[in-house]
């Protein structure tokens, strides 16, 4: 799966965990990435000793997936730290291309559906309003128009890959126009989301290096897989600083 199919499918799991369980990042989340694809790999080498310790199955195969979705939270949150100067000026950038999918969509659509009235209609309904904003809400409803209606679309070889162009570029440029016109509260929202995606990814974590650390105590050559690198290494920094 691509981290944006990993972020949809760990949403609601990681956005179900209580408020008051979800902690602060307590280092760099591009850090805790990395390290948890280097703990996925060198865990599916112990994976049978772990399972033999209590350890479930779903946990390891789950902690990439969480991973990946990790990766599109944090990206999500460093899009959103723009200025209003910032988003104005990727909006000036992208926006010319959002409103010619648009167009492309509504004129492929057109043909695709027009011996059904019914879809007709709808491609109508879409196209009717002007301004950004709109052109945002289209590029969402043109996009599960498409999802929904594959067969006429097919007949008439429509290339697929623009429906979730469509989709993630107004998913994307939603925040980027809300930025440019000042709006702080989504900043907010794209934090508190990138903090419950790192806390789902790191529960995984924790309880494959804590099982870990409990299976290969006497042996040092898998041990050092489960330690935590970062935190360690700065522990060291920070006791050799207070010398």
């Amino acid at each position: 799966m691509s981290d944006q199919q990993d972020y949809d499918a760990c949403y609601d799991a990681f956005m179900a965990i209580p408020a008051d369980e979800v902690r602060i990042p307590d280092m760099p989340v591009n850090v805790a990435i990395q390290e948890n694809e280097n703990l996925y790999l060198w865990s599916l080498d112990d994976k049978s000793e772990l399972m033999g310790a209590g350890l479930p199955e779903i946990t390891i195969d789950s902690l990439t997936v969480r991973n990946g979705a990790c990766r599109t939270a944090e990206a999500k949150w460093k899009r959103e730290q723009h200025t209003p100067q910032d988003a104005q000026k990727e909006w000036n950038e992208r926006a010319p291309a959002a409103y010619e999918l648009r167009n492309q969509l509504l004129h492929d659509f057109r043909y695709a559906f027009r011996n059904d009235e019914r879809l007709l209609k709808k491609v109508s309904d879409i196209a009717e309003g002007t301004g950004d904003a709109d052109m945002i809400q289209d590029l969402s409803n043109l996009a599960a128009l498409g999802e929904a209606n594959p067969e006429p679309l097919a007949l008439i070889n429509f290339d697929v890959t623009l429906l979730p162009l469509a989709a993630t570029t107004a998913d994307e440029l939603a925040i980027v126009l809300a930025q440019a016109n000042g709006e702080k509260e989504i900043d907010h929202q794209v934090k508190i989301i990138r903090d419950r995606a790192y806390n789902y990814m790191q529960q995984a974590a924790n309880e494959i290096k804590n099982c870990g650390r409990y299976v290969f105590w006497k042996n040092e050559d898998r041990l050092m897989g489960y330690r935590n690198i970062y935190k360690n290494k700065h522990k060291k920094v920070r006791r050799q600083l207070g010398e």
